[in-house]
């Protein structure tokens, strides 16, 4: 839910502050530079609020908890991207409904950058029709309704502020939670967010199919559509083909024993615990491919594998 998103996401941005000070890192050096990603879902009202608590919340917890001085570290950079989970295979015109409801409310929240889902995205690959009317929806929002004008136009509103201050102490709760397990790295270790997560997908669907919650074309205003109803995207075998054939010609033509040297750097980097970028990035210079560089990484730090929950 999106409390839950909320605090998750910030307690994973102050565990990579954590280290990034442990390596010996100035607080000031990088916090300008960090970023966010968010989704945005169907709740307007709730989506705003999350955004707004967002901002406020990392500008406190830079400030206050690690000490920043510059007023740069305290601004809250975020990516959003409409919420593909709310998006239906039924009805599915009605997506562009909700992905442009979501993306005002990111708008209105305070976003920087935007990502709107296709149309038909729950049953493939956006077609080049559903990708167009995706990047239309941003383009009349940004010229046409001029909500981007202002900075925080809701803000001052009862309701939204009331909804703002309330994300923000459910934000509270979950770090005070997640402290007690010493910090997001060990909760996750032990499950916790996973579990909530989980909790809150059921609480949904247990929702949804009591008909608590209304999901237009599910589970209220239905219709019988044929199955062909929507043109999708289908990709042919001769692109994946071309994709193979390119492929292989990269591994014919690269400095073979370059990669080999790059990648035995990198997993050095790895059993050493030292930092694996710039071996990576030589890695990428050299052409190894992402599978060669993941299976380096995979034979070092293993898969891995979720706790099991309960």
């Amino acid at each position: 839910d999106a409390a839950q998103e909320l605090a998750f996401t910030l307690a994973d941005g102050i565990e990579y502050v954590k280290w990034a000070l442990a390596r010996g890192m100035d607080i000031d050096s990088f916090a300008p530079r960090i970023s966010f990603f968010f989704n945005s879902h169907n709740d307007f009202f709730e989506e705003v609020a999350k955004f707004r608590a967002a901002r406020r919340l990392w500008a406190k917890i830079i400030k206050e908890l690690f000490n920043a001085r510059s007023a740069r570290s305290q601004m809250m950079r975020f990516h959003t991207q409409t919420g593909g989970a709310t998006l239906t295979a039924q009805q599915p015109e009605n997506n562009i409904v909700r992905t442009t409801v979501q993306a005002l409310a990111a708008v209105l929240g305070g976003t920087q950058s935007l990502h709107t889902n296709a149309l038909d995205e729950t049953l493939a690959l956006p077609t080049e029709f559903a990708a167009k009317v995706a990047v239309r929806t941003q383009q009349i929002l940004m010229n046409e309704t001029g909500v981007a004008h202002t900075i925080d136009p809701l803000g001052g509103s009862y309701f939204v502020e009331e909804a703002t201050n309330r994300m923000e102490e459910g934000a509270f709760d979950y770090f005070r939670r997640i402290d007690a397990y010493g910090g997001m790295v060990e909760a996750i270790e032990a499950g916790f967010p996973q579990k909530e997560i989980m909790d809150a997908a059921y609480r949904f669907q247990r929702a949804l199919d009591a008909g608590d919650k209304v999901m237009v074309g599910v589970n209220a205003f239905r219709e019988e559509v044929p199955e062909d109803a929507v043109r999708t995207l289908e990709i042919s075998e001769q692109t994946a083909a071309e994709q193979v054939a390119q492929l292989n010609e990269v591994r014919r033509t690269r400095d073979g024993k370059a990669v080999v040297s790059t990648l035995h750097a990198l997993r050095e980097a790895c059993r050493n615990g030292a930092n694996v970028m710039p071996p990576l990035v030589e890695a990428v210079k050299a052409y190894a491919t992402v599978g060669e560089i993941s299976d380096v990484m995979r034979e070092v730090f293993e898969i891995w594998q979720e706790p099991a929950i309960f």
